[in-house]
């Protein structure tokens, strides 16, 4: 057994850790920023390409505890390097440290690099390392003096699906955008709608949950060419999120008053394979309506801080909420947004609210879950 580090938004643990316990792993610890789990090196391919919501998958090569760098280099040394990488990987090492004695994050890489160098001389008899081959990406984490060593094996983050090429001005990540569609609880069966979908991904990211279609299916990783790793892993996890996929019409609509925003939710859509599953309309917030009883509403408008100045947003959330007010009662409502007058503005205080960051951003989520 092994153990995967999967590092993500602060606000989305326990949604990363229901994903990883319904994978099948065990041990799941949900902790600040990240969940740890044990499983088979199979189901590094199996969390990477299944992941929703998480930012990485990172296989934890060593736990160990370092106040001085001599107890850094020496916890290094010891791991066995050979077994995970060929003579002539590419190594490069990144890392971060907090509330450590060891708090120079570059000395910290030179150390480890080194340690692992010395390492592999041992082992390959060689005094000199090309670095020609294959990326075996290097991170460590150090927290009050506890090392965490992994090898990062997806590479780009799992945000990126490989369905957005581009993007309308400050995107949503795919990660969040997944999440959200998990606070509202919808599953396909209900209408679903967003009424300032951008380039898109909220809508995708909900008819990828609707279809239970794996996020990862259409990109590549970088441990898929790691040899260490059994060889038809990636066929097989491919193979089986392909057979759990879900077939069935669904009510997803996404409309933008930016008509470029609206084609490229379209492209986007296409290449996500849920081109068929989504309504992308140009559309006016303010014309909005839906006559079924029921149906989620999962938005992330302008904050007035990245797009739109603040009287302009404050304006848009009181005419937003005009509109909202007309809707049926049964319509659940999630609203991201990190303007600290919004419930004001917006004119009805929220049911429940979370804490969440979209990107380097502090949000909150404006959870309504029934209508006055």
């Amino acid at each position: 057994m092994y153990t995967y580090m999967i590092p993500c938004l602060l606000g989305l643990e326990k949604p990363v850790g229901d994903e990883v316990k319904r994978l099948g792993l065990a041990d799941v610890q949900v902790e600040n920023g990240r969940v740890l789990c044990r499983g088979s090196l199979a189901d590094c391919a199996r969390l990477n390409i299944n992941l929703r919501c998480g930012a990485r998958v990172m296989l934890v090569v060593k736990t160990f505890e370092a106040r001085t760098f001599e107890e850094l280099f020496q916890g290094t040394k010891s791991v066995r390097w050979e077994d995970f990488l060929p003579r002539d990987a590419a190594f490069p090492v990144k890392g971060y440290s907090i509330s450590s004695q060891l708090h120079s994050v570059p000395a910290c890489q030179s150390i480890i690099k080194k340690a692992m160098v010395e390492r592999m001389k041992e082992a390959y008899h060689m005094e000199q390392f090309p670095e020609t081959g294959v990326k075996y990406q290097v991170r460590f984490s150090l927290f009050k003096d506890t090392v965490h060593l992994t090898l990062d094996t997806s590479g780009e983050g799992l945000f990126k699906r490989g369905y957005r090429a581009e993007a309308v001005e400050a995107p949503l990540r795919e990660t969040l955008a997944a999440a959200l569609v998990g606070f509202a609880r919808y599953r396909g069966r209900d209408s679903f709608c967003d009424p300032f979908c951008g380039s898109g991904t909220i809508p995708i990211e909900a008819a990828l949950i609707a279809r239970n279609r794996a996020p990862g299916l259409n990109r590549s990783f970088d441990a898929q060419r790691w040899l260490f790793l059994p060889e038809n892993s990636w066929q097989q996890a491919k193979e089986e999120a392909q057979d759990k996929e879900f077939h069935g019409k669904y009510d997803i609509w996404g409309g933008d008053i930016d008509p470029r925003a609206v084609a490229l939710a379209k492209e986007n859509a296409r290449k996500a394979g849920v081109g068929e599953d989504i309504r992308f309309e140009v559309a006016d917030m303010r014309a909005f309506h839906r006559d079924s009883n029921y149906g989620q509403l999962v938005t992330n408008p302008p904050y007035g801080q990245r797009l739109m100045e603040k009287a302009e947003a404050e304006q848009l959330y009181r005419e937003f909420g005009k509109v909202w007010r007309k809707l049926p009662k049964g319509w659940r409502t999630l609203v991201l947004s990190s303007h600290t007058e919004f419930e004001r503005t917006f004119g009805a205080v929220a049911d429940k609210k979370r804490k969440l960051y979209n990107g380097m951003l502090k949000c909150d989520l404006f959870i309504y879950d029934n209508k006055r």
